[in-house]
């Protein structure tokens, strides 16, 4: 359910459970974080999924048996933060729960018109992953954030695009074509430059 393709120095990473909108199990997790652990040697990582939806968070039956607090998904998010290459997570799809923190890890992230962005940790009686509210903040800053977390608003593409949550919004069509130009430079640049520009980047 989760799909690796390398090219070249690219790696397309795509979750691939779209009769369960890409809700993610602990095996899924796991696969994940060696996935993101094994790319420092990428040149660029784009993350997305099938289907309609990027992903609906944990899995309800697994949330309910403790995924929702597991671990993994802060080692997720930190092993994507880590990585020394350009990221770029191409939501086909709405975006929720626990599944934002491999989003807001990622440099990038470029959504189709219909997106959609929730993180209704509250209402679930749940807190954010650890380091979830810090990068929203450093995003739309922190009543954005707060709309988000403490007041439980759905955020559509639009207003996500105007808080500075995403970057561009993309015809569903143009997606992934939009994603792979995104990364183009870096995979044609010198990896130590590119590595260079990464560590004066903020």
């Amino acid at each position: 359910m989760i799909e690796l393709e390398r090219d070249g120095g690219l790696w397309m990473v795509t979750l691939n459970r779209p009769d369960k909108a890409n809700s993610l199990t602990s095996a899924m997790l796991t696969e994940l974080c060696e996935v993101a652990e094994a790319a420092t040697e990428a040149r660029a990582l784009i993350l997305t999924g099938r289907g309609r939806v990027f992903s609906a968070g944990a899995d309800l039956d697994e949330a309910r048996a403790g995924l929702a607090t597991s671990p993994l998904w802060e080692r997720l998010s930190g092993a994507i933060a880590a990585l020394p290459c350009l990221t770029v997570a191409a939501l086909n799809g709405t975006l929720a729960g626990g599944a934002n923190g491999m989003a807001l890890a990622c440099d990038l992230r470029i959504a189709v018109p219909q997106a959609k962005v929730f993180y209704p940790v509250m209402k679930l009686g749940f807190l954010p992953q650890p380091s979830d509210p810090a990068r929203m903040a450093a995003l739309i800053g922190p009543a954005r954030t707060r709309l988000i977390l403490m007041a439980g608003q759905k955020i559509n593409a639009e207003e996500a695009y105007a808080f500075g949550l995403f970057d561009r919004i993309v015809a569903p069509e143009e997606l992934m074509d939009t994603a792979r130009s995104l990364v183009a430079d870096s995979l044609d640049a010198d990896a130590g430059i590119a590595a260079g520009i990464a560590d004066l980047c903020p």
